[in-house]
């Protein structure tokens, strides 16, 4: 659905994004994360023809970015999204269906049905007079208005109180489980984490991983096992009755069995743990000391 290759966006003498290759499977939820600065944004508004690549091209849905087709393919959230702040909810998103030669029954249905789903109430009132997050939600209705297949958000839960966020968030998941092909960035790692079948992670313009959670958590994470003991072994803590060693590799795994049966006890318990998407970020993102 989504296919981009060679990606390289230069402004003057300073390179936003370099080399980046990657594709998005129809239906797929994919992630894109990385610190500020990292060029996120910029592969975004590629993705979405709203910049043309220094070197490199895109296509959605079969079409290059930038094509008239195309537009009608996808929708588009920025991180900032001002409104028409005069119009009413109601008015803004007529206006966007007729941009998109929606027909008005059909668009009409359409507007009700998302700001439904979206829970905004206060439809006839100015955009001007209405929160954040109550515009944040008016401008996802407009990124859905011509119904599209491919769907770009650029931070949809930017600046948003969490409750608001997490409602947006929900929604997002939502969209790809009717089969929307999304792309989006999030600084909070746990919503990517929640919703996403893919992520890459960005650094300094570069993609420098990529991949599924699993993928990603081999490649570049950790496994922990917390070992439960009846009786105190070495490096181990006291925790509701038992005492609990947390070890690396199944082989200390095993020593801590030994310890405990040599003292005369025994594990009554082992749980993994994984490294989340935050530490698998930091372990890749962050520079050598």
């Amino acid at each position: 659905m989504i296919e981009a290759r060679g990606l390289r966006k230069e402004y003057g003498g300073f390179v936003a994004v370099e080399g980046s290759t990657f594709s998005v499977d129809s239906g797929e939820v994919f992630g894109i994360i990385g610190p500020n600065g990292a060029g996120k944004t910029t592969t975004l508004k590629m993705l979405a023809g709203l910049l043309e690549p220094t070197d490199g091209d895109v296509s959605v849905a079969g079409y290059q970015a930038g094509e008239t087709e195309m537009r009608k393919r996808l929708g588009f959230l920025p991180e900032e999204s001002p409104l028409y702040e005069e119009m009413t909810p109601v008015t803004y998103l007529s206006f966007f269906a007729d941009l998109y030669d929606v027909p008005g029954g059909v668009a009409d249905r359409r507007i009700h049905d998302t700001l439904d789903r979206l829970d905004l109430e206060h439809r006839e009132r100015p955009l001007g007079d209405m929160s954040k997050g109550m515009k944040r939600k008016v401008a996802i209705a407009r990124s859905l208005i011509n119904d599209p297949d491919v769907l770009i958000y650029d931070e949809p839960g930017s600046g948003l109180d969490p409750l608001t966020t997490n409602y947006i968030i929900e929604f997002t998941r939502e969209l790809g489980e009717q089969g929307k092909t999304i792309v989006f960035s999030a600084h909070n790692l746990f919503h990517v984490e929640s919703i996403c079948d893919r992520v890459a992670i960005m650094n300094e313009g570069r993609i420098v991983a990529r991949g599924n959670l699993d993928e990603l958590q081999r490649e570049y994470g950790e496994t922990r096992y917390h070992v439960y003991t009846t009786v105190e072994v070495a490096d181990s803590v006291k925790e509701n009755g038992n005492y609990r060693r947390v070890v690396e590799s199944m082989d200390a795994v095993e020593e801590t069995r030994e310890a405990a049966t040599a003292r005369g006890g025994s594990v009554v318990d082992i749980r993994t743990e994984e490294s989340s998407l935050e530490e698998v970020f930091l372990n890749v993102a962050e520079p050598e000391a």
